[in-house]
Formats: structure tokens, C-alpha cells, sequence
């Protein structure tokens, strides 16, 4: 992707590219089954959003993804993150 591209992404949102990227490429093997690598992946997606998740939202999140079959994305945890 162009460079310019992600430079004004990041002026306007504040996120650093280089971390959703990261955080991309390790979704894509990952084991949404678990319930350690979904509370990790929730940690990180708050991390870069700059949003702190309550506990009580977090185990909501993490149900809906390991026993509700909720498909992981950081836009589906971002979205549940931004509902509270």
C-alpha cells in the first residue's frame, strides 16, 4: 500500500500502522478456540485504540468469540470495545 496512504491514517486517527499490521498477521493463524489467545488479542486491540476495556467487557467479548462463534476481526472487537 502507499506510504502516504498510512501517514495520513495515522494523523488522523492516531494508530500506528506498523501495530495493525502486526496485529494483522498474527490474527491469521491464530486459535480463536482459545480463550488466552482472544483475551490477548482483545488487550491488544485496546492497547492501539488507546481504550481501556472494563474486565466485565472483556469476558463478554471473549464469550461471544470462543463459545458464540463470533467472527474475530479488529473491527468486530473494536466495535464491541466502542459500545460501552
Amino acid at each position: 500500500m502507499d506510504n502516504h496512504f498510512f501517514k495520513n491514517v495515522e494523523k488522523k486517527t492516531g494508530v500506528n500502522m506498523n501495530e495493525i499490521l502486526q496485529l494483522a498477521s498474527s490474527l491469521q493463524n491464530a486459535n480463536f478456540r482459545d480463550e488466552n489467545t482472544v483475551r490477548n488479542v482483545i488487550r491488544k486491540v485496546a492497547q492501539i485504540a488507546n481504550r481501556p476495556v472494563a474486565k466485565e467487557m472483556e469476558d463478554k467479548i471473549v464469550k461471544t468469540i470462543v463459545n458464540d462463534g463470533k467472527q474475530l476481526d479488529f473491527n468486530t472487537i473494536a466495535n464491541m470495545i466502542n459500545k460501552k
